[in-house]
């Protein structure tokens, strides 16, 4: 018995010391926020004072737009995410329920070119987007340095790993509950959306979820494509709040920015985590 106790106890103190590994830099970056003197490196647990000031100042500085900077991550990992969403779940169902041509050297197309980094087509998606600027309308829309442009592009890396993972999800799903609804006169498109995609919602939340991290905290994309200062997005707006600028840097503003911006974060996971929590406890498909 004492030592079961022991085992518990030695158990119990790794998971503690975990995390505490993981919380202390978020804790440290909380109290930083509140903390008015503005500093990072030296400030001390309890800090002397708390303040707001650092979150009032944060939405009053003009040439620091950090709201329409937040804004902008919302809504363009927001759609990214949707169209991504609905984007794999055609492909997946497709490559999972219909024998075609050219099936076989999709899929493996789409799981080599995920084996490339993300950084080997900067320069190509740079000159493809320029290119697309000089087109009339269709440059406004989806060009260099437009959220729609930026949108097209996470769109392309998003598809074929999660394609992937959808695809395998759908082998899972027994065609016979799709054959019984056509039977009845349902057609396809039909099945799809009425049953399909209700059983595979566990699976839809997460690639929801990794789409929507991924975007909201892409900083190397965002930063080539986008050059308008009222375009940033989240991460290059708070790139700006550091940059050429280390000895004399705000970081009380930049501690609060991280805090405030890691609310859309957190609030998407919660509201999908349901989901995922039940496709892990009851599975995809109900007897």
């Amino acid at each position: 018995m004492k030592q079961r106790g022991w085992r518990v106890l030695w158990k119990h103190a790794v998971i503690w010391v975990m995390l505490l590994w993981v919380l202390f830099p978020l804790i440290w970056i909380i109290i930083a926020s509140f903390d008015p003197r503005g500093i990072l490196v030296s400030q001390s647990i309890i800090p002397p004072e708390w303040s707001l000031k650092h979150y009032l100042d944060l939405f009053s500085t003009p040439t620091q737009p950090f709201g329409i900077w937040l804004w902008n991550s919302i809504y363009v990992s927001l759609i990214t995410s949707v169209l991504a969403v609905l984007l794999c779940s055609l492909a997946a169902y497709a490559f999972s329920r219909y024998r075609f041509r050219g099936r076989r050297g999709g899929l493996l197309t789409l799981l080599i070119l995920q084996m490339f980094p993300q950084l080997l087509a900067f320069v190509a998606l740079y000159v493809l987007l320029q290119d697309i600027t000089k087109i009339p309308v269709l440059g406004d829309l989806i060009g260099f340095n437009t959220h729609a442009g930026l949108i097209f592009v996470y769109l392309g890396g998003a598809i074929g790993f999660n394609t992937w993972l959808m695809k395998g999800f759908f082998d899972t799903l027994p065609a016979s509950l799709e054959e019984a609804a056509m039977i009845d006169g349902a057609s396809r498109l039909q099945v799809f959306w009425l049953i399909v995609l209700p059983l595979t919602r566990p699976v839809l939340a997460v690639i929801f979820i990794l789409v929507y991290i991924l975007t909201y905290a892409d900083f190397l994309l965002a930063r080539v494509l986008i050059t308008d200062r009222d375009l940033f997005t989240f991460s290059v707006g708070l790139q700006r709040f550091i940059a050429n600028n280390y000895g004399t840097v705000r970081w009380g503003m930049f501690s609060a920015a991280t805090v405030i911006g890691s609310i859309p974060i957190v609030t998407v996971f919660l509201i999908a985590q349901r989901w995922i929590i039940s496709g892990l406890t009851r599975g995809s498909v109900k007897g």
